[in-house]
Order: C-alpha cells, then structure tokens, then sequence
C-alpha cells in the first residue's frame, strides 16, 4: 500500500495530559506535511489548532475521555462547546458501567443525543475493546450502528491494551454497513497500519506512523 493512502487515514494523535500549544502546533505541522485525515488533540486546544491550520487540515477531538463516565448532559456540553471552537469530528468515550450492566439503551440513547450535538460533524464511538467481552463488543457494534453513529473506535490508548486485529476483524464481521471502523492504541509500523486498514479499518488513531516516517526522511 502506497504510504499516502495509509497517511490519509490517519488521525495525527496528542492527548498526554502534559501537551502544550508548541506539541500541538507541531502535529499540526507534520499532519499538514503528511496529508493525514486529522489531528486529534485535547479540547483545549480546538480553537487555537483550528485557526492556526487555517483549513489545511481536520481538527478532531475527544469527549467523556478517557473513562467516559460523565454524565450525558456533561457529553453534550463539552461536543457543544468542542463545535462551537471548531472541531470537524468527536471522538466520544461510551459509559462502560452501563455495558456491564447490559443497559444498552442507555448507551444508544446517548449516542444519539451526542450524534445531535454535532451538528452534522463526524462522531466515532470509544468503546474501549480491551475492557469488554466479545459479547459485549458485538452487542456495541450492534448498539453504534442502531444509534447512527458514524464509526466505532477501538480504544482510548489510555487503558490496559489498544487495538487489535482481532477486534477490528470482529468489527468488520458484526458493524452495520452505515458505520465505518478506526482502530487506535499502539499502532507502531506501516506494516500494522497496512495490515489493519486490509481488515478493515478506515482510520488509524495514532502518532507513531508519522514519527517514523519522519525519522526515516532523516
């Protein structure tokens, strides 16, 4: 696979609790340089990532991360104001309290009102695979797709493991045709990268493509 395909598909990653704007403006830079599909970054960071790009590429960011146990009403809120500041995508964290609990409408319940709170941007769907059962990630994949959603994300990156290929296999096998697939956590060769979007990923979140390629330019 050609490298600009796999850059294309790529949601350019920062969200250390210790980032500053010189980070941010640095994967701006390098996500500008390499044609990826986004940068992904802390919230606080939208509005002064969005104007600083001018255009040049998508600004997405998280929301109910990295537990994903906020309220609803808090969710809407921080996907409010994240639009309101820029942001072209969201990546929500789903309440896995209520997955253990098989209280599955709460969660599409939510997906939803969070669907409407953006307004018409793109939503992916954290659900965190390295914490749920395969029941319970085939039940979620059931769940996005029933609630709209745009993609069904793999991990936060925060949390005992990222993505696999299993789990992207199975969300290939069991999402709806509507929904697309982002596998993020750990992603650290093009060859994962190639191997994951032949399983069917349609983004990678991840910084480590780009920090590669930019370590082999040297």
């Amino acid at each position: 696979m050609d490298r600009a395909e796999i850059f294309a598909k790529v949601d350019h990653t920062l969200l250390a609790q210790t980032a500053t704007w010189e980070d941010i403006r640095q994967i701006c830079d390098d996500a500008a340089n390499y044609g990826t599909a986004s940068v992904c970054i802390p919230p606080a960071y939208v509005k002064q990532a969005k104007e600083y790009l001018a255009g040049r590429v998508k600004v997405c960011t998280v929301i109910g991360f990295p537990n994903g146990y906020h309220t609803t009403a808090v969710k809407e809120f921080e996907t409010r104001d994240a639009v309101a500041n820029g942001a072209d995508e969201i990546d929500m964290v789903i309440n896995l309290g209520w997955v253990k609990e098989k209280a599955f409408d709460k969660v599409e319940k939510e997906i939803c009102a969070l669907k409407n709170a953006c307004q018409g941007r793109i939503l992916k769907v954290i659900i965190e695979t390295c914490l749920l059962t395969e029941e319970e990630k085939i039940k979620m994949c059931e769940t996005v797709t029933n609630a709209g959603a745009d993609y069904i994300k793999t991990s936060t990156g925060f949390s005992t493991s990222g993505a696999t290929f299993a789990d992207v296999k199975l969300f290939a096998e069991h999402v709806g045709g509507t929904v697309k697939i982002k596998a993020a956590g750990g992603i650290s060769s093009f060859a994962d990268a190639e191997e994951f979007i032949r399983l069917g990923a349609d983004r990678l979140g991840t910084s480590r493509i780009i920090k590669l390629a930019k370590k082999e330019s040297f």
